[in-house]
């Protein structure tokens, strides 16, 4: 029995699960809207939610409360190896790695703090004067292979 007990497995591990789901989070704040099957979604929506409701008060324990479910676990500089570098014969791969090590490290993708930003500074504050329902859902069909119902999750106006 699930009496009580809230949110849907997706058929996931709970770390895979959690890691889907922080992922299309951190792409619905970055680019305004997902396509996303609907369960997938629904859950999307419910973190989401929760998560700009928290930061329609900007202190300093809900912004850390953020970066914890929008953590991205990924060094924002690095270096960034070329393309076919995996196909390289191992000798050419070690003289160009070591040329690669003597440059300075280029930006490899967003960090926390740029979603947290966000969060804070352009999302929450078009949702100041709004009691709740943030984003809204569409369906827009099947997808193709399994017919499982896709939906596009978008922020509200």
């Amino acid at each position: 029995m699930r009496h009580r007990v809230q949110g849907r497995k997706l058929g996931l591990p709970s770390d895979q699960r959690m890691a889907l789901l922080r992922c299309q989070v951190r792409q619905l704040l970055a680019r305004n809207f997902i396509v996303t099957t609907e369960t997938r979604a629904k859950e999307v929506q419910r973190i989401a939610e929760r998560l700009i409701t928290a930061a329609r008060e900007d202190n300093i324990a809900n912004r850390r409360r953020c970066e914890k479910v929008l953590a991205t676990h990924t060094p924002v500089r690095g270096i960034i190896h070329p393309p076919g570098y995996n196909k390289l014969h191992p000798n050419r791969k070690a003289e160009m790695t070591a040329t690669l090590q003597r440059r300075r490290p280029q930006p490899t993708g967003q960090s926390t703090s740029d979603y947290v930003n966000r969060l804070f500074k352009e999302i929450a504050p078009r949702f100041a004067g709004r009691p709740g329902g943030y984003t809204r859902m569409y369906k827009i069909g099947f997808r193709r292979g399994d017919a499982a119902p896709l939906v596009k999750l978008e922020l509200s106006p």
